[in-house]
């Protein structure tokens, strides 16, 4: 049976550990998320962790708790305690008994936790890869938890309805059926896995 905590607690430590490498200089790189930089990026990331712990809760939140705010001085520390935010939340007693809002994905719920949590856990391992290609350094992710990605990717409703500018995802983009495990889940997810700075 797949701990989808545990998978994600993993790909948040993964994302942490990234993170930790970025420097001031970073901030201003471009990344494969159209029009972000680095530091957009991480404005991004800080406040869905934020917004998925308190999800976790089982309360309602308006869209304002999600919308990002620019980094301050210590981006790399923003991140790393949001993200402890979120493990936290994530791996209180009872918290897979209780249903998710989630005012930006879809009707807003309430979502099954475990639903809610592959939610997460997705959006981890990509922003992972796009870390990665914004500092022309190696993914941190493991074999594993890009498998598990994988289908949870593939369910990611890619209509002209729900892909574009503005929202959560691009049209996803053809790769070889024999392309590794994490190209595959970036490119349904609407990026090329040959992606590099302009």
């Amino acid at each position: 049976m797949v701990d989808i905590i545990e998978l994600n607690r993993r790909s948040v430590r993964a994302t942490v550990d990234l993170v930790a490498t970025i420097k001031p200089g970073d901030l201003d790189l471009q990344t494969p998320c159209d029009g972000w930089a680095v530091r957009d990026l991480l404005a991004h990331q800080i406040v869905q962790n934020h917004g998925f712990a308190f999800a976790a809760s089982g309360e309602r939140s308006g869209l304002d708790m999600w919308e990002p705010r620019p980094v301050g001085d210590d981006p790399v520390e923003e991140y790393a305690a949001s993200a402890r935010a979120v493990m936290a939340a994530f791996a209180q007693e009872g918290v897979l008994d209780r249903r998710f809002y989630l005012p930006e994905i879809r009707d807003g719920g309430p979502f099954p936790a475990k639903l809610a949590i592959r939610f997460h856990f997705v959006d981890c391992v990509v922003h992972d890869w796009d870390f990665a290609k914004a500092l022309g350094v190696p993914a941190n992710v493991d074999e594993d938890l890009a498998e598990a990605a994988l289908p949870v990717a593939a369910q990611v409703p890619d209509t002209p309805e729900t892909r574009g500018a503005g929202r959560a995802f691009v049209t996803g983009v053809a790769v070889a059926d024999d392309a590794p495990v994490l190209d595959r889940v970036v490119a349904l997810l609407g990026r090329s896995p040959a992606w590099s700075p302009s």
